[in-house]
C-alpha cells in the first residue's frame, strides 16, 4: 500500500507516533490554515471490530469531556480503505516526557504541572469518564496565544464511563503508574485510580524515577534529599496502596499541589537542554523501567563492588565508594534515540538522585544493553553542554570493541566518559552503553570496562 500524503482534506507532513492499534500524524488543514494531529486506526486491525470500536470510543471520549483541559476532536471518518480516523487539535510543545528528558524538573514547576494535569483527569471525571493510563506521554504541552504552554489529558485508548470502570474485569495500565486496583483483574476502579497515577507523574517530575510498585516506593526525599516534608506527604498519599487513603479526588490533589506551589522558593538552578539531555535520561531510562533504588551502603573502603542488573545479564565492578544506591531493572533505549523497548541495564553510584545535575559531585556508572540499534552512532553524537570534550579513543578487551569519548571540567569540576562496545567477534549485537561520572582522583574508565560481563 502507498503511503498516505492526505487524509481528507487534511494535508500529512510527519508522522508523531505509533501505537498498539494506531498512528499519529502531524497534519496541515490547507482549509483553516492551522496544524492538526490526526490519529489512524492501524491497517492490521482494520478487521477487528472490537479494535475498532475501542478506536471510536476514544474519540467518543475525548469529545463527551468538552474540556480546553482535554484532547480537542475537531473531526472523524473514513480511509477509502475503511479504516476509521479522527482529527484533534496539535500539541506543539510536546509532553511531560519531553521535559523529563534533561532530569528532574524544579519543585515549583513540577507540582504546577502535576497540578494542572490533575485538573484536566477532575473534568474528566466530571465529565463521568476515568483515564486509567495518566502517564508522561499522555499529558500534552500546548502554546497558548499568549505564549504559555497549557496542559492536556489525551490517549483515552484504555480509558471508561465511571459506570463502566466499577465492573472492569480486565487489568490495564503502565507499570508504575498503576495503582494496585487497576494491575490485578477483577477488582473494579474508580476515579482514585487516576489520583494514584498523578502522584506516580508528579513523583517522576520530582525525583526524575518512577515510582516502584506500590507499596515499595522509595519515599523522594532519599532522591532529592531538599525535598520539602510537605511535598513527600502530597505525593506519598496520592501513591496509597489503599485507594481510601488517597486524595478523594484529583481536584483535591491539584488544591492541594497549588498551594504547596505557592510556599516553595524560586528554583535555583536553571535546566538544562540540548543534547546534554543523554546524561541525565541513560539514568532515567533505568527508572522509566519501574526500578525503585537499592540502597547498598557498602563501606568506601571497600577495594571494589560488584553489581548485577535484575535479569543478571549485566555485570558490572564499580570503586567501593561508588557502590552506595542502584537501579537495575532496566532502561528503556529511547533514551538515546534507539528503537524502544525493555532492556537489561542498571545504575549505582554514589548519590544517583544528583545524577542529573552536571556540577554536582557525583562517582558512578550506568550500563545499558541493546539488542537492537546502532549505540556507536548514537553515542558518537552526544555533547554536553558546559563541559570541554576532550575527544575519542579506541578501547579493545577479549570480549569487546568500542570507543570512548571524554568530557572534563564540566560545572563543579567533574569528568564523564560515554562508550559504545560492540562484540569482539564481530558479532552486530548486543551492543552496549557505557557512561561514567568521575570528580577528582584517577580515570577509572578502562578498569571498570574491563570489569564488565554481558550474558
Amino acid at each position: 500500500m502507498d503511503p498516505l500524503e492526505r487524509i481528507g482534506r487534511y494535508r500529512l507532513e510527519r508522522r508523531l507516533g505509533t501505537g498498539a492499534f494506531g498512528t499519529v500524524w502531524l497534519a496541515h488543514d490547507d482549509v483553516l490554515e492551522a496544524s492538526v494531529a490526526v490519529k489512524v486506526l492501524a491497517e492490521n486491525w482494520s478487521h477487528r471490530l472490537d479494535v475498532r470500536e475501542r478506536f471510536l470510543s476514544e474519540a467518543r471520549l475525548l469529545r463527551k469531556a468538552g474540556s480546553d483541559r482535554v484532547v480537542q476532536v475537531y473531526d472523524i471518518g473514513e480511509l477509502p480503505d475503511g479504516r476509521p480516523y479522527f482529527v484533534m487539535e496539535y500539541a506543539d510543545a510536546g509532553t511531560l516526557a519531553d521535559l523529563l528528558a534533561a532530569g528532574p524538573l524544579p519543585v515549583p514547576e513540577a507540582l504546577r504541572l502535576t497540578a494542572l494535569a490533575a485538573r484536566a483527569a477532575h473534568a474528566l471525571h466530571e465529565a463521568g469518564i476515568v483515564h486509567r493510563d495518566v502517564k508522561p506521554t499522555n499529558v500534552l504541552l500546548r502554546t497558548a496565544p499568549d505564549g504559555t504552554r497549557r496542559v492536556l489529558l489525551a490517549d483515552l485508548g484504555l480509558a471508561k464511563s465511571l459506570a463502566q470502570a466499577s465492573g472492569l474485569t480486565l487489568a490495564a495500565g503502565s507499570a508504575g503508574y498503576r495503582p494496585p486496583e487497576q494491575a490485578e483483574p477483577g477488582a473494579g476502579i474508580d476515579a482514585r485510580a487516576d489520583v494514584y497515577s498523578l502522584g506516580a507523574v508528579g513523583y517522576q517530575l520530582v525525583t526524575g524515577a518512577v515510582p516502584a510498585a506500590s507499596g515499595k516506593v522509595v519515599r523522594p526525599d532519599r532522591l532529592r534529599p531538599d525535598l520539602d516534608p510537605g511535598v513527600q506527604r502530597a505525593l506519598m498519599r496520592a501513591l496509597e496502596p489503599d485507594r481510601e487513603r488517597r486524595w478523594p479526588t484529583a481536584q483535591a490533589f491539584a488544591e492541594k499541589l497549588e498551594r504547596l506551589v505557592a510556599s516553595q522558593p524560586p528554583a535555583a538552578r536553571p535546566r538544562r537542554r540540548g543534547r546534554a539531555v543523554a546524561l541525565t535520561a541513560a539514568v532515567a531510562a533505568v527508572a522509566a523501567a519501574g526500578a525503585g533504588i537499592a540502597l547498598v551502603n557498602r563501606p568506601s573502603t571497600t577495594p571494589d563492588v560488584r553489581v548485577e542488573d535484575a535479569t543478571g545479564r549485566v555485570v558490572v565492578q564499580v570503586p567501593g565508594g561508588w557502590g552506595r544506591q542502584l537501579r537495575d531493572s532496566g532502561w528503556n533505549p529511547t533514551a538515546l534515540g534507539l528503537p524502544a523497548g525493555h532492556e537489561p541495564g542498571l545504575a549505582v553510584a554514589d548519590g544517583l538522585g544528583k545524577w542529573q545535575d552536571l556540577a554536582a559531585d557525583v562517582r558512578g556508572v550506568f550500563v545499558g544493553l541493546s539488542e537492537h540499534g546502532d549505540v556507536t552512532a548514537r553515542v558518537g553524537a552526544l555533547a554536553h553542554s558546559g563541559c570541554h570534550y576532550d575527544g575519542s579513543r579506541a578501547y579493545a578487551s577479549t570480549d569487546w570493541h568500542g570507543r570512548t569519548r571524554a568530557w572534563s571540567d564540566c560545572p563543579g569540576g567533574g569528568r564523564l566518559t560515554e562508550t559504545a562496545l560492540v562484540p569482539a567477534d564481530g558479532a552486530p549485537q548486543p551492543q552496549v552503553y557505557v557512561q561514567i561520572r568521575q570528580h577528582d582522583g584517577g580515570d577509572a574508565t578502562d578498569r571498570i570496562l574491563r570489569s564488565l560481563r554481558v550474558t
